[in-house]
């Protein structure tokens, strides 16, 4: 397999980066990468005449349209769109020209809002979706089923795997468009650096979520990629989880600022519990590494080290 030809779509990213170091480290040699620059996956023609070109052996379509609670309903045309367009684009391609194999990233909000906890692969499409979330959910369910209808209608070795929530080098720490870690470690950090200013954090931190570093998750898309997998689809996380205000206490202290934290409860908590049953993917030989205050850790000091080149994730509206 260290011979096959691999097409990291989206490289560049949090996810994708980590994927690239995954693959070198273990001694995969011929992959392939393109910036967005060079190639706009929403753009058909492009995807069509670069995938000929190339010929992969395997995909792993990381590439994705990302961001947290405010991202998401402040542009939900952009998260439904670009997403569907990205992910019909590179699966259509891959099966046109019989790709042997395709490693899909979902994510855990394409579960329903109140579905039984631990979320299981089985709960899929059996209620309503947090509408905070709802069109980037609606485009990954999407996503999901076209990989399910080219395996079981053409027998395509393509999988979905359903990560929890992410964090680690190279996350979006935009406070605009970020997740809850990168940006607690932000607001933690300016603030420290600020006089150990207070730190005002969304909604009442009950909500309860699990974290997975995201090196772990590179190692379940390797694993998969390496492993011919019985099921569609996997969820991928460390089947624990805590409350968000617990997680800030942990930011607060990893970072080492003394300051009050202020919860703004006008503020949406979203979701109530996001946990995943990871039993399947278990079952199937993976498991995480990375222990939560470990990977808190490391990805602070990513942080200092990098904070003057950090990009600011911004959407075209």
């Amino acid at each position: 397999m260290s011979n096959s030809k691999i097409y990291i779509a989206g490289h560049t990213g949090m996810v994708g980066s980590a994927v690239l170091r995954q693959l070198k480290a273990q001694g995969y040699r011929n992959i392939i990468t393109r910036s967005s620059s060079e190639l706009d996956l929403r753009n058909q023609a492009e995807v069509r005449s670069f995938m000929d070109q190339e010929q992969p052996d395997v995909i792993v379509l990381a590439a994705a349209r990302v961001g947290g609670i405010l991202a998401n309903d402040r542009y939900p045309f952009q998260f439904i769109y670009d997403n569907l367009a990205i992910q019909n684009n590179v699966i259509h391609a891959a099966h046109s020209l019989q790709v042997p194999k395709l490693v899909f990233l979902g994510s855990s909000c394409i579960y329903p809002k109140h579905a039984d906890q631990p979320l299981r692969e089985e709960s899929l499409l059996t209620g309503p979706l947090e509408p905070t979330n709802q069109w980037y959910a609606v485009a990954k369910i999407a996503g999901i089923k076209l990989c399910e209808a080219l395996r079981k209608q053409y027998g395509r070795d393509y999988v979905a795997l359903m990560p929890t929530n992410l964090y680690g080098p190279r996350d979006n720490f935009d406070l605009e468009t970020s997740h809850v870690v990168p940006a607690m470690i932000r607001k933690f950090h300016e603030a420290k650096e600020n006089g150990h200013q207070p730190v005002e954090l969304w909604g009442t931190g009950s909500p309860r979520r699990e974290f997975l570093y995201v090196e772990d998750l590179a190692r379940a898309i390797l694993f998969a990629v390496e492993e011919d997998l019985d099921a569609p689809m996997y969820n991928v996380g460390t089947g624990k989880d805590l409350p968000i205000r617990d997680l800030a206490e942990m930011v607060q202290d990893i970072v080492g600022h003394r300051g009050a934290i202020n919860w703004d409860t006008s503020k949406p908590d979203g979701t109530p519990r996001k946990l995943l049953d990871v039993s399947r993917i278990h079952a199937a030989g993976w498991h995480h590494r990375k222990e939560l205050a470990a990977g808190l850790a490391d990805t602070y000091r990513w942080f200092v080290d990098h904070e003057d080149q950090l990009k600011e994730l911004k959407l075209e509206t």
